[in-house]
């Protein structure tokens, strides 16, 4: 059996934008920055940053566009893509990207501050978006009873 899961949960490093395929599908891609902490050996403390790429599809990247900004803290549950392609010049080149099966929105910030959560674009305060316009955390598909097969 084999496995491509993914679960990272970071900051987003700029606003999403939203796009439409020829096909009319809607699409974003954002990154999102992870911190990884660790002592070395001489007991000091060490850290480093990586940076995904991450491409959601469908409703969740309307959601995403419509609610993720520049800092917002985001856990993004999906799988790995390695997609190729040629550059203007001719040139090969590759990139692995996270595909997001599921989207869920980090806390809703207090104050004027993105950098918690997630904030609807367009108002002008943050904090003042009501509850019902406050999407589901977890937009992936229900599993129904019969879907399980053992």
């Amino acid at each position: 059996m084999n496995l491509n899961k993914v679960f990272i949960l970071g900051r987003v490093t700029a606003d999403p934008q939203l796009r439409s395929t020829a096909g009319g599908q809607q699409v974003t891609s954002f990154g999102v920055a992870t911190n990884r902490v660790w002592k070395d050996k001489a007991g000091q403390k060490q850290e480093s940053t990586e940076f995904h790429n991450v491409v959601v599809w469908g409703r969740q990247a309307e959601v995403a566009t419509q609610y993720l900004i520049k800092g917002s803290l985001v856990l993004i549950e999906g799988h790995l893509q390695t997609r190729s392609w040629e550059d203007k010049q001719g040139q090969p080149r590759k990139t692995t990207e996270i595909i997001s099966e599921s989207l869920q929105l980090g806390p809703k910030p207090t104050g004027n501050r993105p950098q918690g959560g997630f904030a609807p674009k367009g108002g002008s305060g943050i904090d003042k978006a009501p509850e019902s316009e406050v999407p589901s955390i977890d937009i992936s598909e229900e599993i129904k009873e019969g879907d399980i097969q053992f």
